[in-house]
């Protein structure tokens, strides 16, 4: 998979912070990189245990999930 490529993950119940300047060492999870940026985290609750596909290109228009658009990434 390229680097833009969603990421499958299986969460546990909780609230989580998705990188949307992809600057994070963590990425798709937010480590904190965006600070002096006009960047921030999108902060995302699962309520129950699932497998969700994170956007890895930072394009998409639902954050945090990937809606495809890194298929139009060149």
């Amino acid at each position: 998979m390229g680097k833009n490529a969603p990421t499958i993950v299986r969460l546990e119940p909780g609230t989580y912070h998705w990188c949307s300047c992809g600057k994070s060492g963590k990425v798709p999870f937010c480590d904190g990189s965006h600070a002096g940026t006009s960047s921030t985290p999108v902060e995302f609750v699962v309520q129950e245990k699932k497998t969700v596909a994170l956007c890895g290109c930072q394009r998409t228009n639902d954050p945090p999930f990937c809606d495809g658009s890194h298929a139009k990434v060149g």
